[in-house]
C-alpha cells in the first residue's frame, strides 16, 4: 500500500534547511515546535511539545469521530480523520498525546549520516527503537512508514511491549507490524496498522522524531490528540480538545433529555427534533443544573 512521498520529502527538506547547527539531526528544535503549535497556550513538555492535561485525555474518551468532526470542521480543520485501519486488541477508545516519527525509503549516504548522528547522541539499538526510548506516559506513538507493508514492520511483540511499558498507551503505524499473536497478548495496548507481515523492517531510514508527519490524508503534529473509535482515528489539535469535549457533552445531554421527554410523552418527536422553544430550553437548562452540569444552552 505505497503512496506518494512528495509531501513528506518537502517537509523533511524544509526541516534540515531550518535547523540550527546545534539541533539534533532529523528533529525540530524546541522553538520550532512551539512556533508551529503557537495556538496552544497551555503547558508544554521540555522539548516544546504541547502537554494537554490528563483531565482532557479522560474527557476525550467519551467523544466519537462524528462529534469531533463537527467542531474541527467549524474551525477549518477539514483533514483530521483517517480510516481504513487494521486494529489489534480492539476495545475501549484509545486516547493519547501524539508522539511522531517519520521514515523514508533507504538511501545509503543519508542513512549513514543518521546512524552517525545517533551514535553521537547516545542512541541505542536500531533506528525504530530510538523514538520508543523517548516516550512518556500518555503518549501514542504515530509512525509514518509511507504505507509500507512487506519490510515495513515497525515493531513486533518485543518493541510493542517496550512501547506499552513506556507510554501505557497505543501505537499507530502507516505501515505494518509483525507477530500479531504476540502483540495481541499485551493487554490494554491498541495497535492500528495498515497490515501485518512476517518480514523485518528494512530498506528504510528514520528521518524525523516529533516533526510534522503525514498519515493518509492528515497532517499530524506532535502534541495532537489521537482519538480512536470504530470508524478510525481522529487527530485533534490540542487547542480545540476542550471545545470538542464540551460540544460532545452537550450533545449527550441533549440526547438524554430528549429521549426522556419522549418516553414521558411531554413533547412530540416534532418538537424534540426541531429548534427548541424558549420554554423547552429553560426546562433543559434547569435539568442540567439539577444534574450538576456547568453546561448551558443559549436561549437565542
Amino acid at each position: 500500500m505505497s503512496r506518494p512521498i512528495a509531501v513528506c520529502a518537502s517537509v523533511i527538506a524544509a526541516l534540515f534547511l531550518a535547523l540550527p547547527a546545534s539541533a539534533q539531526l532529523g528533529m525540530f528544535s524546541k522553538d520550532q515546535r512551539i512556533s508551529l503549535t503557537r495556538d496552544w497556550k497551555g503547558d508544554r513538555f521540555d522539548d516544546g511539545r504541547p502537554k494537554v492535561p490528563d483531565s482532557v485525555l479522560e474527557g476525550l474518551k467519551d467523544v466519537d469521530a462524528e462529534e469531533a468532526w463537527g467542531v474541527l470542521q467549524s474551525h477549518g480543520y477539514a483533514h483530521q480523520f483517517e480510516g481504513g485501519w487494521h486494529e489489534i486488541n480492539p476495545g475501549d477508545r484509545m486516547v493519547g498525546r501524539v508522539f511522531t516519527a517519520v521514515f523514508m525509503p533507504l538511501r545509503p549516504d543519508v542513512n549513514a549520516v543518521i546512524n552517525d548522528a545517533g551514535k553521537q547522541e547516545g542512541r541505542i539499538g536500531a533506528q525504530n527503537s530510538w523514538p520508543i526510548d523517548m516516550l512518556l506516559p500518555g503518549d501514542v506513538l504515530v509512525v509514518d512508514l509511507f504505507g509500507k507493508i512487506q519490510d515495513g514492520t515497525y515493531a513486533g511483540d518485543n518493541l510493542s511491549t517496550a512501547i506499552f511499558s513506556h507510554s501505557h498507551n497505543g501505537l499507530v503505524v502507516d505501515g505494518s507490524v509483525r507477530d500479531e499473536t504476540g502483540i495481541s497478548e499485551i493487554k490494554g495496548m491498541h495497535v492500528f496498522v495498515r497490515g501485518v507481515d512476517p518480514s523485518a523492517l528494512r530498506e528504510v531510514t528514520l528521518m524525523g522524531i516529533n516533526v510534522p508527519i503525514r498519515i493518509g490524508h492528515v497532517l499530524v503534529m506532535p502534541g495532537d490528540l489521537a482519538v480512536s473509535d470504530v470508524e478510525g482515528i481522529t487527530f485533534i489539535p490540542p487547542q480545540l480538545a476542550q471545545e470538542v469535549i464540551d460540544k460532545a457533552q452537550m450533545t449527550h445531554m441533549v440526547d438524554e433529555w430528549g429521549h426522556r421527554m419522549l418516553r414521558e410523552g411531554k413533547y412530540t418527536p416534532g418538537q424534540i427534533d426541531r429548534k427548541w422553544s424558549k420554554p423547552m430550553i429553560e426546562e433543559f437548562n434547569k435539568w442540567l443544573e439539577q444534574k450538576g452540569s456547568k453546561l448551558r444552552m443559549p436561549e437565542n
